[in-house]
């Protein structure tokens, strides 16, 4: 078997990512030392069945198990103190500037005139309070989001840091993996940091839902008088005919009902996991569970004071009365309604990734360890299954198996495909470390940005003592899923 030296990156001082982000302190003063998810691995530890196989050392018969501690200096880190996370349908220029914030924004719903601010204003002055750091270490901004037809048009992630202020040497990339763009994004990070590229990354994704615009084709003939008009919002839009014929183009919430009948998935089990995403979120917002994910959101008014937001508003009081009473509407004898399905919201999730060897130099405290991730493709018309086939991958590299995992952050794009996944992974409908705090039922779905959030998520969950082990994976439209694997420390 092969063997690789460890990789042991040099960093730049850490504790100047801290103190770029001083609200972090302010806000939960246990983040003081840094919200640190890191990841131990060798160059090519792919090339292993199992990430526990990798030797420590080159020649060495010990493997980076073997030294937890010494690992501690070689490995990467996820430093999510710039998590963002705020999910609101807000008329506002919000996009552009949300990867630098040091926790998350809470999840919104339309607030319609109120959006006027524009949100690089708080970035710049965070910067400015913090002229001397050292942002040109950052070795990318990658970001993902789904639709780009807005003001996301032009490589969101590079707008972002240009109006957060940060140096125009830094670069930016935005990628788009539909609904796994974000989750995308801090996996290639963390690849790039692993392959010695640089000591800093900031990921992440960013989705506005609310302000897709409708778009036009162009003519495809002289003098024509035939047009159309597209909401960019959500689902396909000037589809490929040989496409469409080969695969069909069936919209997102008839791709759950093809999953609720191909896998046999009943309205009535369908409402009550909505019922239980609803309840968790309610109660984990009334105990503070997403208390250091959240950063209070200031509208100025022009009379009186600002409104300050600071807690999700997209989690709404229900019933299985109520949620029975919905008109499915997508099929003639359907199952999926409103709510059993994700919302259409808006959101931002950014992560700073750094080297791990700094961590130990400044006493940082990791969180979690990164140690993989997988994706898999699976037929558009049921693309909701995708998360278990991605997930069996995940666990095929790591040597594990679905039920090791303690902490699970299974995105709710629909009741029906997330029960659909749970099933076929041998775990049960109502497992109480699945979305333990509720999930996209009632949180809301911003395409882009999800997997950054629940990645996060898990990986705060962990730091709590939860588990030892932790998953994160989401379907993705046209027929894919993801997956990545986190470790305590």
């Amino acid at each position: 078997m092969k063997s690789y030296q460890i990789v042991r990156p040099t960093a730049p001082e850490a504790q100047q990512i801290l103190d770029a982000f001083p609200r972090a302190a302010e806000l939960a003063p246990d983040l003081q030392s840094a919200c640190v998810t890191a990841w131990f691995s060798a160059l090519s530890a792919s090339s292993y069945d199992r990430i526990q196989d990798v030797p420590f050392s080159h020649g060495s018969t010990d493997t980076l198990v073997d030294h937890t501690n010494d690992v501690t200096e070689a490995g990467l880190a996820l430093l999510p103190v710039a998590e963002t996370r705020w999910n609101w349908t807000v008329n506002r220029q919000h996009l552009l500037a949300m990867l630098l914030h040091d926790l998350d924004k809470p999840l919104l719903m339309d607030r319609g005139a109120e959006g006027d601010v524009a949100t690089p204003v708080s970035l710049r002055a965070l910067m400015a309070r913090h002229a001397a750091l050292d942002w040109e270490a950052v070795v990318d901004v990658i970001y993902g989001c789904a639709n780009q037809a807005g003001e996301d048009n032009r490589s969101v992630a590079r707008m972002a840091l240009l109006l957060a202020g940060m140096p125009e040497t830094v670069s930016g990339t935005t990628i788009n993996r539909l609904c796994g763009s974000g989750m995308d994004a801090v996996l290639g990070a963390w690849r790039r940091l692993a392959l010695g590229e640089g000591d800093i990354a900031i990921a992440g994704g960013v989705e506005s839902m609310s302000r897709a615009p409708f778009v036009m084709p162009k003519a495809t003939s002289a003098f024509s008088r035939a047009n159309s008009v597209e909401d960019t919002t959500i689902g396909w839009r000037f589809v490929n005919p040989v496409m469409q014929r080969l695969y069909g183009t069936d919209s997102m919430p008839e791709t759950a009902e093809n999953v609720a009948e191909d896998f046999g998935i009943s309205r009535a089990d369908q409402d009550a996991f909505a019922l239980r995403s609803q309840q968790r979120a309610a109660a984990a917002i009334a105990s503070g569970a997403f208390a250091q994910e959240i950063i209070p959101v200031d509208i100025p008014q022009r009379r009186g004071d600002p409104i300050v937001f600071d807690t999700d508003e997209h989690p709404r009081a229900t019933s299985l009365e109520t949620l029975g009473a919905l008109r499915a509407p997508f099929r003639e004898g359907g199952s999926v309604t409103a709510g059993n399905a994700s919302g259409v919201n808006d959101g931002a999730a950014a992560l700073i990734l750094a080297t791990g060897a700094g961590i130990k130099r400044h006493g940082l405290t990791p969180l979690a360890r990164v140690t993989g991730g997988a994706t898999a493709g699976v037929a558009a018309r049921i693309m909701g299954i995708g998360p278990a086939p991605a997930t069996e991958k995940l666990c095929a590299h790591l040597g594990l198996a679905p039920t090791d995992f303690d902490v699970i952050e299974l995105n709710e794009a629909f009741a029906s495909q997330a029960l659909a996944v749970l099933r076929r992974l041998g775990l049960p409908d109502d497992a109480e470390h699945v979305n333990r705090n509720g999930g996209a039922i009632a949180l809301g779905h911003p395409l882009g940005m999800s997997g950054a959030r629940i990645t996060g998520t898990a990986a705060r969950q962990l730091a709590k003592g939860q588990g030892t082990r932790a998953l994160a994976t989401m379907c993705i439209g046209v027929g894919q899923g993801i997956a990545i694997g986190l470790e305590a420390v």
